[in-house]
């Protein structure tokens, strides 16, 4: 597969479910670069950096919903309220290991945020994303 995408965002304190999904990803080839957020505040500076320097920012984010620091919900009101994501569409999708009701409700209030994913993502995850929400951009 080619490179669809310039810079994928994973932000999760979670080590291991980090290095696997960007294995995952990096073996799949689907992006320039893969950056690694430990939670959302991190996530948040980082996204601030981009905007403020004109850099490239994420095409796609995988967030977790449970974190130190900044959870997924904080991060999701940070980046709405700051404005984040405005000049260019970025497409977020959440990750989480156990989502109850609540917090899958919860998160129709973001129109951002695309859909909930099980923990770790698996090859069938990552080509149904590209195909729902990339399969209109070029190969590069």
């Amino acid at each position: 597969m080619s490179q669809l995408l310039d810079l994928i965002l994973l932000v999760d304190d979670d080590e291991t479910t980090n290095f696997v999904n960007n294995r995952l990803l990096s073996r799949m080839n689907i992006a320039r670069e893969i950056k690694i957020a430990k939670n959302g505040q991190e996530a948040i500076d980082y996204l601030k950096d981009c905007e403020a320097q004109k850099q490239i920012c994420p095409d796609l984010i995988f967030l977790d919903i449970k974190m130190p620091v900044m959870d997924g919900f904080s991060f999701l009101e940070t980046y709405e309220a700051a404005g984040l994501g405005k000049n260019n569409q970025v497409i977020i999708m959440m990750l989480t290991s156990s989502a109850s009701f609540y917090d899958l409700e919860r998160l129709k209030n973001y129109k951002f945020v695309k859909q909930h994913i099980s923990k770790a993502l698996t090859e069938g995850d990552i080509k149904e994303i590209l195909q729902q929400y990339f399969a209109n951009q070029s190969n590069n």
